[in-house]
């Protein structure tokens, strides 16, 4: 009997560790060491799941603080752009542009057509450019003496050394030739001057305009008006080859030399009482057109023998200055 009881104990525990290992039990019979190194284990998980509970919210503190909006000024993106000065370089064009001694020199001496010269005093005063620019400056040419920074500035950095000029898209002519030209084989001219019209294309329509209305000239003055540049050519779409131009040094006096020829000085202005309908005058005539915010200067208007306005009958309360222009060249040459 003793026998038999020692050969089931044995067995009784096989089948109860094997059912407790089908469960994943662990047996009464386990060494420290193996429970030591399960403690360890499951230490080392729960730092790892505290560590990633750490860097969870630090990223979500860090994300929240990244989705927070930065609104940076344009100046400074331009000023971090290297590109700037390139892209403003490219949008000015240069094709009638001329700076540096030696270039300005050689255009001066070919009495070639210029519209607009900036110099430094040293240059202007120098025995090479004096007489040159002084001669110029009397024929209506417009000649500012700057800093050396403004020409760099208008020229975006380039080695301009003291001088750059405009060409002109088309020689001017004096006054006196005007006049003569005006009166020939014609007994009634109408000339066009404009009083401190400084857009390009209103000045290239205005061109146009006149020569269709068979106008025999235009006078510009020294300052406050756009030179014949290349937009005011491209604007007159061709008409400026048919028509003279004379640039005055002051308008001013240009029209008392006028009226001494016996041109009638006739100004156009919306506050005027006296329609351009009812004008009925027949005499060798310069006609006055002034800018559309400020019209015909106060100095001008005195010189003016009549002011004409264009009747309007919509709400509108002004013209532009070119198409104002045609309308009284129209007016006037139809009679």
């Amino acid at each position: 009997m003793k026998k038999s009881s020692k050969k089931k104990f044995p067995e009784k525990n096989n089948n109860e560790y094997k059912k407790n290992s089908e469960f994943g039990y662990y047996s009464k019979n386990r060494t420290q060491s193996e429970k030591n190194e399960r403690f360890l284990n499951n230490s080392a998980k729960n730092k790892n799941v505290e560590n990633l509970n750490k860097n969870f919210k630090n990223n979500n503190f860090s994300s929240s603080k990244r989705r927070k909006p930065i609104f940076k000024s344009s100046t400074e993106f331009s000023n971090k752009n290297p590109n700037n000065n390139q892209e403003l370089t490219s949008k000015r064009n240069f094709d009638d542009w001329i700076w540096g001694k030696h270039s300005v020199f050689e255009a001066l001496s070919s009495k070639r057509a210029i519209n607009r010269i900036w110099c430094t005093s040293e240059i202007f005063s120098s025995d090479k450019f004096y007489i040159l620019l002084k001669d110029l400056k009397s024929k209506g040419v417009l000649i500012e003496e700057v800093s050396w920074n403004r020409l760099s500035q208008l020229t975006y950095g380039a080695s301009h050394q003291g001088v750059v000029l405009q060409l002109a898209c088309s020689k001017t002519i004096p006054l006196e030739q005007l006049i003569d030209f005006s009166k020939h084989n014609c007994t009634n001219p109408i000339l066009l001057a404009l009083d401190g019209i400084t857009d390009p294309h209103n000045v290239g329509a205005i061109i146009r305009s006149a020569e269709a209305f068979n106008c025999k000239g235009i006078i510009i003055p020294q300052r406050r008006s756009a030179g014949l540049t290349g937009t005011v050519a491209k604007v007159a779409a061709g008409a400026l080859e048919h028509l003279q131009v004379s640039r005055v040094v002051n308008l001013n006096r240009a029209l008392e030399e006028l009226k001494k020829k016996g041109f009638l000085v006739v100004g156009l202005s919306g506050n005027s009482k006296l329609s351009i309908s009812n004008f009925s005058e027949k005499a060798p005539m310069v006609v006055i057109v002034g800018s559309e915010d400020k019209g015909i200067s106060l100095l001008i208007q005195k010189k003016c023998d009549f002011i004409l306005s264009i009747p309007l009958k919509g709400k509108t309360s002004s013209l532009n200055a070119s198409v104002a222009a045609a309308i009284s060249l129209f007016q006037l040459t139809s009679k």
